[in-house]
Order: C-alpha cells, then structure tokens, then sequence
C-alpha cells in the first residue's frame, strides 16, 4: 500500500493562496492609506512629514503611473488606462499562477505587481482617478505623487528585474554529477 504525502500535492495551492495573500494585503492598505488621505487632508493640501524633503499631499491623478498623461484632453484617456490594467492583470496573474509553486523572489514581486495594479485599477473605475499622496523633493527636484499601490508596482518589479539580472542559469544550479573512479 502506496501512502501519499497530501501535503506536497497541496503546496503549490498553498504558494498561490499565499502569494494571492500578498496582493490582496496590498490592496488593502493602499485602499485604507488613499481613504485616510481623502478624508483628512483637502485636495491639493499638504502635511509636511520631513520638512524640505517629503510631505503627504493629496492629489487626484487622472493619468497612469507618476502623473504621465493626465493633462492629455483625450476622453478616451481613463478608458485606455483601465483596457491597459486590465490586460496586465490578466498577464500577471497568469505569470503568478504559473510560478508560484514555491515561495520565490519571482512570485513575491509578481504578487506586488498584481496588488498595485487592482489597488489603482478600484480607483479608476469607481472615481476615474488615482489618490496619490507621497510627495518628494530634494535641492530643488520634485518627484511626482504617487501611492502605495505605484511603490508596490515599482518594488515588485525591481524584485522580478533583480532576479533576472542576478540569478543564476538553472544548469548552474545543478550539482556536477559525480565522476566514476
């Protein structure tokens, strides 16, 4: 009698429910931070944090990422970005649900990428715009408001480039098969 060990044939659900886990935790802090934002601080107000350097001001983004195309007049603009993320839900899930067969740098960063997507996705179909509220400026440079969700997007893909450029080639990996005496 063959006895079979249920938990290795179940760890790939558990990865992905895991790794489903990650991005649903993004979602839900980027929904709570942009509701805190909204309620507490008055359109285009600001709270500085660290004087000179960051502050919290809330911004309505009617473009994509960092304020890209949101002076364009095209009316086709908001349906354009929520086509886009929508296609890049559906690739990015199937990426995680393809790779997360065990906790890796890959499905984590992919994890992100999918939360941050859906976190900025909710905004733009029920309001036609992103909540941005992290505002930066040094000597002078002033980088555009973004939001969790954006730092979500950017960290899982410097986690998924990171692995492509630094990991090493699977025949690597592998052990030298032994030689005979």
């Amino acid at each position: 009698m063959t006895m079979v060990n249920n938990d290795s044939k179940n760890q790939p659900h558990a990865m992905r429910g895991f790794h489903f886990l990650i991005a649903a935790g993004v979602v839900l802090v980027d929904r709570a931070s942009k509701w805190l934002v909204a309620q507490n601080i008055t359109l285009h107000d600001s709270l500085p944090v660290v004087p000179g350097f960051f502050r919290l001001t809330h911004v309505e983004n009617r473009g994509a990422a960092f304020g890209l195309f949101s002076d364009s007049p095209s009316e086709w603009k908001v349906a354009a970005l929520i086509l886009f993320s929508l296609i890049a839900l559906v690739v990015v899930s199937a990426l995680l649900w393809k790779n997360s067969h065990a906790l890796s740098v890959t499905g984590f960063g992919l994890a992100l990428i999918l939360g941050g997507a859906l976190g900025n996705l909710w905004d733009r179909l029920l309001d036609g715009h992103v909540v941005d509220f992290f505002d930066f400026s040094l000597a002078g440079y002033h980088w555009p408001a973004f939001n969790v969700a954006d730092s979500a997007i950017v960290m899982g893909a410097l986690l998924l480039v990171t692995e492509i450029l630094f990991s090493k080639p699977a025949e690597e990996k592998k052990p030298a098969p032994a030689k005979p005496n």
